[in-house]
């Protein structure tokens, strides 16, 4: 939420929640057991057979957020207010084991905040409280359960938070369930979350901004510690310590969930394509995104991004959103070398390691809105690639080089599973290549034809490396930068 105090500048704070999403299978068989008798002239027998089908219903649990009311207010000095702000949060889970809802302040992205933070001096910081009265500013949060016809069974909200205000969590903390056992959720259940302020006389005109995050864990009975969190990885590494093991991490910047394994070059791969979204109106930043160096000046170089030096941050704004096309043909990529463009097909139903997941041009793919600068082979020298790129913090794009695919370590990263795993094998279990095509000036191609993924490896002003599997052949190739191809991650 974000405070104006003494000024009437209406201003929006971004409403953060983590979608935890677990996957297993419930089994139910079905046999179904058919049986005759064949009768010959000159002798009998009894035949019999039987076939057996097995269905496996996947658990799906789920949570979501619409801002309803602005999360800002102007409020003079002395003044309770409640009320301020309305999000509804909504809950779905198919499975009986319920799930749980956890809370925690994430103010300037940062777990455990729990202040109102002053846009100019940290000594004004709000911090959480329940008072109404007297020389000391406070905030607080409120939840309350949204009536839904078709909800049977509602979360079960903590007494702490349930219609009353109570303090902004510094750790993550429970603040609504449903009990494992419960076997009765045809439908999503909602609530809603608002916030309320107390501004002390005294506390000087600023804006001031708070943030709160929330995370699904499923089952119920699950702790905020078994969520893999993308960004979080040297937390978790150690859980998949052997070749072949893997997980499914959630990417905090959108929530969505993907596979990641350890693979047999030591590395922990994403084992399925990126489907981040970018946006004009996305400010990402080096807390979530793979950011590590800026340029001051837009001639210096392809990052020119925004830093705080006292926060020390580097933001990046895309100058262009991903466009969502369904069939073969889109509109807005441009054959522009120099573009962040990005690419998501609509009408895929597909998930999970065979996701087609989004395409990006290569200065996307380097979180770059200009990739000009870059007019020099880096091949035969990787430690010169681009430092950015659009994954998630704690991991980059892979490297191309001219290093030789069997060197333990080589920097020849895809030609190294390449040679480890067999190009034949590349496609199944535990890499999943997906052969997911490609894009370029408002056309798509080559579904389940080819595979192109792009690496931070660059050619020339005009090329970059990529890594091309076809039903024909496979290795790096150096492609016009505006071309659409998949991403993946390494863990770094």
């Amino acid at each position: 939420m974000k405070i104006n105090q003494n000024q009437t500048i209406t201003s929006r704070t971004e409403f953060l929640y983590y979608a935890f999403r677990n996957i297993l299978l419930v089994g139910l068989p079905l046999v179904v057991v058919s049986g005759f008798v064949l009768s010959l002239s000159h002798s009998s027998a009894r035949i019999s057979s039987s076939d057996n089908l097995s269905i496996s219903v996947p658990s799906s649990c789920t949570l979501s957020s619409s801002v309803d009311e602005a999360h800002s207010a102007s409020i003079v000095n002395g003044t309770y207010e409640e009320g301020i702000g309305k999000t509804t949060l909504t809950t779905f889970c198919n499975d009986r084991n319920g799930y749980s809802v956890y809370a925690i302040g994430d103010s300037l992205n940062s777990e455990g905040n729990n202040k109102l933070v002053s846009s100019l001096d940290s000594s004004r910081d709000i911090n959480t409280g329940l008072l109404t009265s007297g020389d000391t500013s406070q905030w607080a949060m409120k939840l309350t359960l949204k009536a839904n016809d078709d909800s049977p069974t509602p979360p079960t909200i903590e007494s702490t938070y349930n219609n009353t205000y109570g303090l902004i969590p510094s750790t993550w903390t429970k603040v609504a369930t449903i009990a494992s056992g419960t076997t009765d959720m045809k439908k999503g259940s909602s609530f809603t979350t608002t916030y309320s302020t107390y501004i002390s006389p005294t506390q000087p005109a600023d804006t001031y901004i708070g943030q709160v995050k929330y995370l699904l864990t499923h089952p119920s009975s699950a702790s905020v510690s078994g969520a893999y969190i993308m960004q979080n990885v040297a937390e978790w590494e150690d859980e998949i310590p052997n070749s072949g093991d893997s997980v499914q991490a959630i990417d905090i910047r959108d929530n969505k969930t993907y596979w990641v394994t350890r693979l047999a070059d030591g590395h922990i791969w994403m084992t399925q394509n990126l489907d981040f979204d970018i946006s004009v109106n996305t400010r990402l930043s080096s807390e979530t995104t793979d950011l590590n160096e800026y340029n001051a000046d837009p001639a210096e170089g392809p990052y020119y991004y925004g830093y705080s030096e006292a926060e020390n941050i580097i933001y990046w704004e895309p100058t262009s959103s991903t466009i969502n096309f369904s069939g073969s043909t889109m509109s807005g990529w441009s054959t522009n070398n120099y573009v962040p463009y990005s690419a998501s097909k609509t009408d895929s139903t597909e998930t999970g390691h065979v996701s087609l997941g989004n395409w990006y041009s290569w200065t996307a793919a380097i979180a770059s809105n200009n990739s000009n600068n870059l007019t020099t082979s880096t091949y035969d020298n990787v430690s010169t690639n681009p430092k950015n790129s659009i994954c998630p913090k704690g991991w980059r794009l892979p490297t191309a080089s001219s290093e030789g695919a069997s060197i333990p370590n080589s920097t020849n990263e895809y030609e190294r599973l390449s040679n480890l795993y067999g190009s034949a094998n590349l496609t199944s279990n535990p890499i999943y290549l997906r052969k997911a095509g490609n894009v370029w000036n408002g056309q798509y191609a080559n579904l389940d034809t080819v595979s192109h993924n792009w690496t931070s490896t660059t050619d020339d002003n005009y090329k970059a490396y990529e890594f091309v599997l076809s039903n024909s052949s496979s290795g790096n190739n150096n492609l016009d930068q505006n071309l659409g191809f998949s991403v993946r991650c390494i863990a770094k």
